[in-house]
């Protein structure tokens, strides 16, 4: 199984930038993995945050192959233990899906196709988090999920 997250925009920050390299590299170990960053739109002002969604799901669209399995990072997806986030992930490795792809959105979120073309949404927190930070959040959950699965002690009960 490959894991794919497709991110729109780049990552601003060099310390949310230093969390993802930290945590991809963990990754290397137990997954084959891939980030694809879509740029971000440029001269927006004009637009509608509608309008920015549909632009920005046209660009997701573009990276996903018909079979891929698409799970949007969204505050309106269900929420995970670690636990069970962990077993989700490896039904998934177990069943033989070829490509997962977690999406995470840009500022506004998804546009109606890309909702509509999803397989699951996936919430972290009811809280909300800001599209940057959900980056390295998401990226140590999986990261987490893996050492679950192969039973290290990187998880505490």
């Amino acid at each position: 199984m490959k894991i794919i997250l497709l991110l729109v925009g780049k990552t601003e920050f060099p310390w949310v930038r230093s969390g993802i390299e930290l945590y991809e590299e963990r990754l290397k170990h137990y997954v084959s993995y891939q980030r694809i960053e879509i740029q971000e739109l440029k001269a927006t002002s004009s637009l509608t945050r509608q309008q920015i969604k549909e632009r920005e799901g046209d660009a997701i669209m573009k990276y996903l192959k018909p079979n891929d399995e698409l799970i949007l990072m969204d505050e309106r997806g269900e929420e995970f233990t670690s636990e069970r986030f962990a077993s989700q992930i490896e039904k998934k490795s177990i069943h033989g899906t070829k490509n997962v792809v977690f999406a995470i959105g840009g500022a506004y979120g998804f546009s109606d196709d890309i909702y509509k073309r999803a397989n699951e949404k996936i919430s972290l927190s009811k809280m909300t988090f800001s599209h940057q930070m959900v980056r390295v959040i998401f990226l140590e959950q999986l990261y987490r999920a893996y050492t679950i699965i192969k039973g290290e002690p990187y998880h505490h009960k």
